[in-house]
């Protein structure tokens, strides 16, 4: 902790060495989160620099009031979340009676390995992919979702049920594909 306070403090300065430090610190982590969000590489950057400009011109709005590494994760989702807003990707889906067509299926990710899942997560939808990220990863509620991204509580459901199922049919083919190995 005494570490991070004399890091930010630095970065606070404008001591590059630190900011350098505070980057090189967080920025794999934090662009293994904007990958979950975009659709290339290049868009992951894209938004972990635009979230880490971000960072640097808010850092005195950092409180302590919880870890250092939470609040840039906090900004690089939003950012990551007004990254695909801007570039219209919205939410059109919405259906009134959600509720009775979500499946609570529990996704088997055991015999993935999670460079697979990764692959598996980025090919949903942009819309698909964002509220999976929140619901699934995050552990954001469909009201919260509605929130950040200005859209009804039943599309964030629907989003959701969506790529449940996107994710489960791609999970049967790779199932299907490996049984057809063995044999």
């Amino acid at each position: 902790m005494k570490d991070e306070t004399l890091l930010i403090k630095g970065c606070l300065e404008g001591n590059a060495k630190m900011q350098k430090c505070l980057y090189d610190t967080y920025a794999s982590k934090m662009f293994g989160i904007c990958l979950r969000y975009a659709n290339s590489h290049a868009e992951a950057s894209d938004i972990l620099q635009e979230g880490f400009i971000k960072v640097f011109t808010k850092l005195q709005d950092f409180r302590n009031e919880g870890s250092l590494e939470g609040w840039i994760k906090r900004i690089m989702i939003n950012t990551a979340i007004n990254f695909c807003i801007k570039e219209k990707k919205h939410f059109t889906t919405d259906l009134d009676n959600t509720g009775e067509i979500i499946e609570q299926a529990a996704m088997n990710y055991d015999s993935l390995h999670l460079k697979d899942l990764m692959r598996l997560v980025q090919k949903l939808p942009s819309g698909y992919r964002t509220v999976f990220n929140l619901y699934e990863i995050e552990g954001y509620t469909h009201k919260e979702i509605s929130e950040l991204m200005g859209i009804s509580i039943n599309t964030s459901k629907t989003q959701l049920m969506h790529a449940r199922r996107f994710l489960q049919k791609q999970l049967l083919s790779i199932e299907k594909q490996t049984n057809s190995i063995k044999r």
